[in-house]
């Protein structure tokens, strides 16, 4: 299965955490164990937004979403003796699904750290693939000392849900891989945003193929450290966040936030209505049911914020993450 050379949460001296080539050998990695998504998109959606969107349907990703690509390159990265204990995360859903399915198909034990608040559908999810749930408050705090305590008790391997170079390169990567080879026209990427690991993943798989390409962070309003962040040059951490889009509740790390200041292009703020009308879009027009977190993209290209700048102008084929 190969080794993973550290907890992939240190950083790799010079550089990011990732790059183009670690992002080709997650492709190969995953390959046997997660879906190529497809692609969708509308005429009438088109004529609402004045440009051409192509939807990249990772709500169609095993799990639910495109969290089990960074869960299987990091959990099949571990080696035999690695893996014998098992794995541990923090999640309010999807992460926390997918190690749980990709621990389940590498035959290891799952230890999930979930916060009381969660969705119960995403808790259902957890327990299906047979993941261990340990509940924690609600707090980014409560999450990461419950995992470390259980880290400490059996020995299992963190798989952090974004901070972590093997989720970056395959969690993110791989998707804009994919996209990229769908619609290779494709000059602007709309990309949610919360910890960042997506976005680092799309941004530096977009930027190693082509340098040109935008890349746009979609943010909630009550959730919005990414776009303060970019503005004040430094991570910022919210006191409480309050969105809809329990998906992006977390804040930045320290492997995902370098390449959110230097590749990310800008970030997109919306409220929960937008993205509530974005939902509704994609459930009436493409016919596809899209959580909040994931309607977020559409919510944004739809925006004010995004028709006023000078990417919008200069947009003319927009991938939706």
């Amino acid at each position: 299965m190969g080794s993973r050379d550290d907890d992939g949460q240190n950083a790799e001296g010079q550089g990011y955490a990732a790059d183009i080539n670690s992002i080709r050998e997650a492709q190969a990695r995953i390959a046997p164990y997660v879906h190529k998504t497809p692609i969708l998109s509308s005429t009438s959606i088109n004529a609402i937004a004045g440009k051409q969107l192509f939807f990249k349907c990772e709500c169609f990703q095993k799990a639910g979403a495109f969290k089990i690509r960074g869960a299987s390159n990091s959990i099949f990265a571990l080696d035999d003796i690695q893996a014998a204990k098992g794995v541990v995360t923090h999640s309010s859903g999807n992460h926390a699904a997918a190690v749980a399915l990709a621990a389940k198909l590498r035959g290891i034990p799952a230890y999930i750290v979930i916060p009381e608040n969660a969705p119960a559908c995403k808790v259902e999810n957890v327990n299906r693939y047979g993941g261990q749930v340990i509940w924690s408050d609600v707090t980014m705090e409560s999450r990461e000392s419950t995992a470390k305590k259980v880290q400490e008790e059996t020995g299992a391997i963190l798989i952090h849900p974004f901070n972590d170079k093997y989720t970056i390169s395959s969690g993110q990567g791989t998707v804009c891989l994919e996209l990229l080879e769908q619609v290779p026209e494709i000059d602007t990427i709309i990309v949610p945003i919360s910890g960042g690991g997506l976005i680092s993943g799309v941004a530096l798989a977009a930027k190693g193929i082509n340098p040109s390409i935008r890349v746009l962070a979609a943010e909630p309003k009550g959730a919005d450290d990414s776009a303060q962040s970019k503005a004040a040059g430094r991570i910022i951490k919210l006191p409480a966040t309050n969105t809809i889009a329990d998906g992006l509740r977390a804040f930045l790390g320290d492997l995902t936030w370098p390449v959110v200041r230097d590749l990310v292009d800008d970030v997109i703020v919306v409220d929960d209505n937008a993205i509530v009308d974005a939902m509704k879009m994609c459930y009436e027009t493409l016919k596809v049911a899209v959580e909040p977190s994931g309607a977020i993209g559409l919510a944004a290209a739809l925006s004010d914020e995004f028709k006023e700048s000078s990417v919008w102008h200069e947009s003319s084929k927009i991938g939706i993450i």
